[in-house]
């Protein structure tokens, strides 16, 4: 036989085991059908063979686009944020009807999304960055993304193993059928985020793009790099200055100096040596949007702080000349380190903070970290950021009360939480 041969051989046998799955022939883990295939001479899976029980051709093929960890949010839960990709493998559309995140070990379903709540946290590849309706088919040959957070009490034992279980619908011989799927596992990781101290002056700030659920350019923000796709503003924030009227901007919002960002001093949140240093590029003129820039730029004017093995902090988008520090010195916390501006890709000022996982923003993985201490005032009620901040009738933006305000300790601020920083 030669090899194209096989290789349409192979083809053909997938495409009939898809059939069968789908009928019950074959029993998908899950379904009703028999677990294993029983010919005269005995059984071909199970222990003592070499496939194991519960083995199957699926349609869909799955990865997770970073090792998740644990973090304690500002809302007293500890949420694991990460995406699961979803690629069509079979020659007819498939339309995902439930995503399931399980603890194997504990046979616990941790989350199920289906119906509004999968299409809202679910988006075709092409649209991954966008704010549009999520869609659940996945055409032949295409991937799609479920950006997933699973939400524990508090005091929960984390997972050591997340399984992933896909229902979906498709007609591989015209007669619709139903697939159940058992995917991509993944270990998360044991070890806890880095606890930081404020990265800015003392008082009262919007943390913007937060995570976990809410839609955001930086949770959202999936892109190729270097032929890797990835999320590499995962758990960033964009912080804005308030005052005790919840206003960021007072004035002319064309000017930078009316945004009480601007200016503000950056500090180190951690005790570090500096090993990225920008501050040649100018600020950018609010409050459109400005054109978008080289990748080289796109964080403009910024400092990396190395604080740990593969643990970088970023500041990105300081004051042109503001910046206090030089490569390769030593800081300690607390020690000023440059002024927020607006330089980069950036429409109005504010500090883009982050953890990376390598010394530079691009490629990068983004990973949780947590502050040793904050207190929560409030939630932002309407998606009022960086590209749009500018635009309103007033700098004020809208605030409501949250179910748990105070002090948090060793917590990330969730998306547009109104925090105190110290």
């Amino acid at each position: 036989m030669t090899r194209s041969m096989r290789v349409g051989a192979v083809g053909a046998a997938i495409a009939a085991a898809l059939v069968l799955a789908g009928s019950g022939a074959l029993a998908a883990p899950g379904g009703t059908g028999p677990a294993t295939a029983v010919r005269p001479g005995g059984p071909t899976t199970g222990p003592g063979t070499g496939i194991a029980p519960g083995t199957q051709f699926t349609p869909l093929a799955s990865s997770v686009l970073t090792t998740p960890v644990p973090v304690l949010g500002s809302d007293g839960r500890r949420h694991i944020a990460y995406e699961l990709t979803l690629t069509n493998v079979a020659s007819f559309p498939l339309d995902v009807r439930t995503v399931r995140v399980r603890d194997p070990l504990r046979k616990a379903t941790l989350l199920t999304l289906r119906g509004t709540a999968l299409r809202a946290m679910m988006r075709t590849i092409d649209t991954a960055s966008a704010d549009v309706p999520g869609i659940t088919t996945i055409a032949p040959s295409a991937t799609s993304i479920v950006y997933l957070d699973v939400s524990l009490p508090r005091h929960a034992t984390p997972p050591r193993r997340l399984a992933h279980e896909v229902v979906a619908a498709g007609a591989p011989d015209g007669t619709p059928r139903t697939f159940t799927m058992r995917l991509t596992r993944v270990t998360p990781a044991r070890r806890a985020p880095v606890v930081l101290h404020s990265p800015l002056q003392g008082g009262r700030w919007l943390a913007s793009e937060g995570c976990c659920t809410n839609f955001g350019h930086h949770r959202w923000g999936t892109v190729p790099v270097n032929g890797t796709l990835g999320v590499p503003q995962r758990f960033a924030i964009d912080f804005f200055r308030l005052d005790r009227r919840n206003r960021t901007w007072v004035g002319d919002p064309r000017d930078v100096h009316s945004y009480l960002s601007y200016g503000q001093r950056t500090l180190a949140a951690a005790p570090g040596k500096v090993v990225a240093v920008v501050d040649a590029l100018p600020d950018q003129h609010p409050p459109q949007p400005p054109p978008v820039t080289p990748i080289q730029d796109s964080v403009g004017n910024h400092v990396i702080l190395k604080v740990g093995h593969g643990v970088f902090l970023l500041y990105a988008h300081m004051k042109p000349g503001s910046i206090k520090v030089h490569l390769g010195q030593r800081l300690r916390v607390g020690q000023p380190i440059g002024r927020v501006g607006t330089s980069g890709n950036s429409t109005t000022p504010h500090l883009h903070f982050q953890v990376l996982t390598r010394r530079t923003f691009f490629p990068s993985d983004s990973t949780p970290y947590v502050f040793n201490r904050f207190r929560l005032l409030g939630q932002e009620t309407a998606r009022i950021w960086d590209d749009n901040l500018g635009l309103q009738p007033t700098g004020t933006i809208p605030v409501g009360p949250v179910t748990n305000p105070g002090v948090k300790r060793r917590a990330l601020p969730l998306d547009r939480a109104v925090i105190v920083l110290r």
